[in-house]
């Protein structure tokens, strides 16, 4: 039989209560009318209702970004009915991590505890998480490790609040960020074999694709502009000199993100014509989008194809759970199989746009029953 890898258990953290559309101020500051304006465009056009922040009331960093990761690969790892010292490797996404130098994975690896195993650190932004769940399958699949975790986690916060902006007048690109991003990790245990007494999920494939060759910088921060010179990045810069400039503040394009939807749409159309995805087998769709209005243009172009594809097998808790970059998907998928959305014999794709600098992941899924041969992976 061919090598595979297969999903065993799922777990997240969100910190913090739910924080309310109208109490965001109140966390991360910027009610002043200018501001107050555009936090009510960006929030009437998104669709979130509520999100967490590893913040307290007073806008004061509560957790670190590794805590997140660790907790939700602890529930991932309850899930399974494992503990740390069960992994050989563990694979880490963020955006960006609490310092600069080791690893964001080392310093998971380091709060998670569970002795020596590989681990991996992948950075980037939203599609960041699928590429560690692909590097770790491949490992499996290899037979060099019998399990694996992965997480994908962000702490976006602190780059949000108000003290960020230092009584600057920014303008929409990093004010439309300001009011999307939220905090929270989201893990899934990966092993040669399916569970022993429970369904799982085989990973049949992942692609990932990135088209930064054909476009500027969309998403950024650390540089002046839209392209990285000698003498225009964070680094080159006293922090002093940096901050004044305002290169933490994470910027967006929004003018570029029409051309995002678009791009993704033509990938997700290769995979149809390529046969990856059998649009007459395909149950279940788990999509990443940061607003509601690219939910609807990616439903609509996925109904051209397959019309059957009813609004319920589309799955999404961007609304109650908010935008939280890599670990979106993972936070999406914990919940739908908690929840019982799946059956046996169901096929799920996963779909994760990122306008960083335009990069596009799929994973394709298979519900199959419970491996019912004795467990030997330990």
């Amino acid at each position: 039989m061919p090598a595979a890898a297969y999903l065993t258990g799922f777990g997240r953290y969100l910190p913090g209560p739910p924080v309310e559309n109208d109490d965001i101020a109140g966390i991360l500051g910027g009610d002043d009318p200018v501001t107050d304006r555009i936090r009510r465009r960006v929030l009437s056009a998104n669709g979130i209702r509520q999100r967490h922040y590893a913040l307290d009331a007073d806008g004061r960093p509560t957790e670190l970004n590794e805590e997140l990761a660790a907790k939700a690969v602890t529930a991932a790892l309850e899930d399974r009915g494992l503990q740390a010292h069960d992994l050989r490797m563990l694979a880490c996404a963020t955006t960006m991590g609490d310092v600069l130098v080791p690893g964001f994975a080392s310093m998971v690896h380091g709060r998670l505890g569970g002795g020596p195993m590989q681990t991996l650190s992948v950075s980037g932004v939203c599609t960041s998480s699928l590429a560690a769940l692909d590097a770790a399958a491949a490992k499996i699949r290899l037979g060099d490790h019998p399990r694996a975790a992965v997480v994908g986690s962000e702490l976006a916060s602190r780059s949000l609040h108000d003290s960020r902006f230092d009584g600057r007048r920014e303008g929409l690109d990093s004010h439309f960020l300001r009011w999307m991003l939220s905090d929270g990790a989201g893990a899934v245990v990966l092993e040669f074999q399916p569970h022993p007494t429970k369904p799982s999920l085989r990973l049949d494939w992942v692609r990932q694709v990135s088209l930064a060759d054909r476009h500027p910088v969309c998403m950024t921060a650390g540089m002046r502009g839209d392209e990285a010179r000698p003498g225009d990045t964070w680094q080159d810069l006293s922090v002093a000199d940096a901050e004044a400039a305002g290169m933490f503040v994470l910027r967006q394009d929004i003018g570029m993100l029409g051309d995002l939807a678009e791009e993704g749409i033509r990938q997700f159309e290769q995979l149809v014509d390529t046969g990856l995805v059998d649009i007459g087998r395909l149950d279940h769709v788990l999509c990443h989008y940061s607003t509601n209005a690219f939910r609807d243009i990616a439903l609509d172009a996925i109904r051209r194809r397959a019309p059957s594809l009813v609004e319920d097998r589309w799955f999404s808790n961007l609304e109650t759970c908010g935008n939280t970059g890599s670990a979106s998907i993972f936070i999406a998928l914990e919940e739908a199989w908690r929840t019982g959305r799946f059956a046996v014999g169901d096929t799920i794709l996963l779909a994760v746009p990122e306008s960083g600098r335009f990069s596009f992941a799929f994973a394709h899924l298979t519900v199959v029953g419970p491996d019912t041969r004795k467990d030997t992976s330990t």
